[in-house]
């Protein structure tokens, strides 16, 4: 069993905001498997889908981004799921918009929801599927930033990016992460991303 879970703000008010494309990623693929994500516990709306044959938790933690963790905690320990079948996927604003990175582990960067994931958890050994939304500008708050929503021009380019993280979250389940690696991790060229 798989739990994936995409991070973001609960509420209309960050629907299509940058910090929200993890919960655009778990819709894409709820829509891609003909899953629902309508049920509610672990302080998350989620759903099952089977995926190549494994059952697959979809999540949206619905306890704001920094305390995304508590409602992870909760799933894993419920379903009693490993660390290598979580996966968390998240705004990246240290790699080039638009682009799509796999990792198997690695710290939170400056996202507070990871952090809080890695604090609860003790452990930041887990995959994680990371979606470009670009920079702030210079001078420009990044919680301003992150909580802004898309141009329509970015929009389109996004949402093909995320188009992509779903078919990159199936096949880690399907092929394992080094597949999904191998053919998803492209057009990153940023240091350290």
């Amino acid at each position: 069993m798989y739990a994936v879970i995409g991070l973001g703000n609960p509420g209309n008010q960050y629907k299509g905001t940058r910090h929200n494309v993890g919960f655009d990623t778990i819709d894409c693929i709820a829509q891609r498997n003909n899953v629902k994500v309508t049920k509610i516990k672990f302080k998350a709306v989620y759903g099952e889908a089977q995926i190549g044959g494994q059952k697959v938790l979809l999540a949206k933690p619905q306890t704001y981004m920094n305390r995304s963790g508590e409602s992870v905690l909760e799933l894993l320990n419920f379903y009693k799921i490993p660390l290598e079948n979580l996966i968390v996927i998240v705004d990246d604003v240290d790699i080039k918009y638009g682009a799509l990175r796999i990792r198997t582990k690695g710290s939170a960067g400056t996202h507070n929801g990871m952090k809080s994931i890695i604090h609860l958890l003790q452990s930041d050994n887990f995959p994680r599927v990371k979606i470009g939304i670009g920079k702030p500008k210079e001078h420009q708050d990044l919680a301003d930033f992150v909580l802004s929503r898309f141009s329509k021009d970015d929009r389109i380019t996004i949402d093909s990016t995320i188009e992509q993280a779903a078919k990159a979250v199936e096949k880690i389940v399907t092929h394992g992460i080094n597949t999904a690696m191998n053919e998803f991790n492209q057009n990153t060229d940023s240091p350290g991303a």
